[in-house]
């Protein structure tokens, strides 16, 4: 442990303890925390002082306090979300064909560099850039060009993304409060070769962006040959249309 993280105020390590296992995965969405009772033994502390820290992550939008049922970790919403965006790995075994994986390139970039159209990330921050392809079979399904901020998800700097799709491991690893998504369609154009097209192929392009709070975590640009993949969505509604 550093000297930085012994002089910490006990509240603050608290804090860092509980979201450390959320970032982590081993508390999940829904699960309950410790209650405030169990953490003042854990810790040895004043049940102020873990009230404080649980507070701070109440507000940071990572967990919801419900009536005579504890602390959990909140499970994320959607603004506006018309249908999920299904795991392309997922979908591509539900076809019956093969999922592969390629790592086309890896940056790590200041933020001063990152289009702020995609992703306001933080001044003096870092943004993990990454651009992958998907497969299908060796073929070509979907090319995704994917930010990450490493002061959100510092975790993703030594994470492998040869082994890992990044969508997968953020799902599995850090949990967002907000989510945006935007559909529309776009010429293949300066991705046409990596997606076996040419460039004028129409394509259908999926962008969607999540935050905790009011900290980005990823933006991602997934793009889908026109031919290749299609969104279904489902409503029921109380009559007429």
């Amino acid at each position: 442990m550093s000297m930085a993280a012994n002089t910490a105020p006990l509240h603050a390590r608290i804090r860092a303890d509980i979201e450390g296992q959320i970032l982590s995965g081993t508390l999940r969405p829904g699960d309950r925390i410790p209650f405030e009772h169990e953490l003042t033994a854990r810790y040895g502390c004043a049940r102020m002082t873990v009230n404080k820290a649980l507070s701070g992550l109440v507000e940071a939008g990572l967990l919801e306090r419900r009536r005579r049922a504890g602390t959990f970790v909140a499970r994320p919403h959607i603004h506006m979300a018309a249908l999920a965006i299904p795991d392309i790995q997922a979908e591509i075994e539900r076809r019956g064909q093969r999922y592969g994986l390629e790592l086309l390139s890896r940056d790590v970039l200041p933020a001063t560099a990152v289009d702020p159209i995609r992703m306001k990330a933080p001044r003096g921050a870092r943004v993990l850039a990454l651009t992958c392809r998907h497969l299908a079979d060796n073929v070509p399904f979907a090319v995704e060009e994917r930010l990450i901020s490493l002061k959100s998800v510092p975790e993703a700097a030594t994470a492998d993304f040869t082994s890992i799709a990044p969508g997968s491991w953020l799902l599995a690893h850090v949990p967002w409060t907000e989510a945006e998504h935007r559909i529309m369609a776009a010429p293949a154009g300066r991705l046409a070769t990596a997606l076996g097209l040419d460039e004028g192929t129409a394509c259908l392009v999926l962008d969607r962006r999540t935050w905790r709070t009011d900290q980005p975590i990823t933006q991602v640009r997934q793009i889908f040959p026109g031919d290749r993949f299609d969104l279904v969505a489902r409503f029921s509604g109380a009559g007429g249309v």
